[in-house]
């Protein structure tokens, strides 16, 4: 059966409460565990973005994109000529793939890794606009995107629905390697 609009709106007032539920706090710090959850609809210090207005950005071209979805590193036990194929990433066109950067805790290296990959991105210039995505209910990019603003970037972007609702709106994606170490 299908339902019109004066039906959907109907709806509204019992789906809104249970839309909002599902949202989880803005935290002090990063968030630790269970990466992939409900996110915050805010973060303190940037401007949270949906697919439309990031697709804007992206089409007028002046604001660095990141890309922090993770990538499983090669087992170390694996058996001496077992092949190893990273799993392949579609992405936003022209982002920069830093994966791993995202984790609520992470080490000196992955920081200086992190720190390095914005600099490339924005030519060193903490004024240049960035936008953080990952992929929908991931917590990866609000983690990058906090920890950015704490490294003095001024203007950070986060786009929660990341590569999902990006996709979801049929915007192009292309496929990216991790920016080198």
């Amino acid at each position: 059966m299908r339902r019109g609009p004066a039906v959907l709106l109907a709806l509204l007032p019992v789906l809104a409460p249970l839309a909002a539920a599902a949202q989880a706090p803005e935290p002090d710090g990063y968030r630790m565990e269970e990466y992939r959850a409900p996110v915050p609809a805010t973060l303190a210090g940037a401007t949270v973005v949906g697919p439309e207005e990031a697709h804007a950005l992206w089409q007028a071209g002046e604001t660095a994109f990141i890309d922090v979805l993770p990538q499983a590193p090669r087992p170390p036990n694996l058996p001496e000529g077992t092949i190893w194929r990273d799993k392949p990433r579609d992405s936003i066109p022209g982002a920069t793939w830093l994966p791993n950067v995202g984790y609520g805790a992470i080490a000196e290296v992955t920081e200086t890794y992190f720190r390095d990959g914005l600099a490339a991105a924005t030519e060193g210039d903490l004024a240049h606009p960035v936008l953080f995505f990952c992929l929908e209910d991931c917590w990866m990019s609000w983690n990058a995107a906090k920890r950015a603003l704490g490294f003095g970037y001024e203007t950070v972007y986060w786009l929660p629905e990341g590569t999902d609702g990006w996709a979801l709106w049929d915007y192009p994606t292309e496929r990216l390697t991790p920016h080198p170490d």
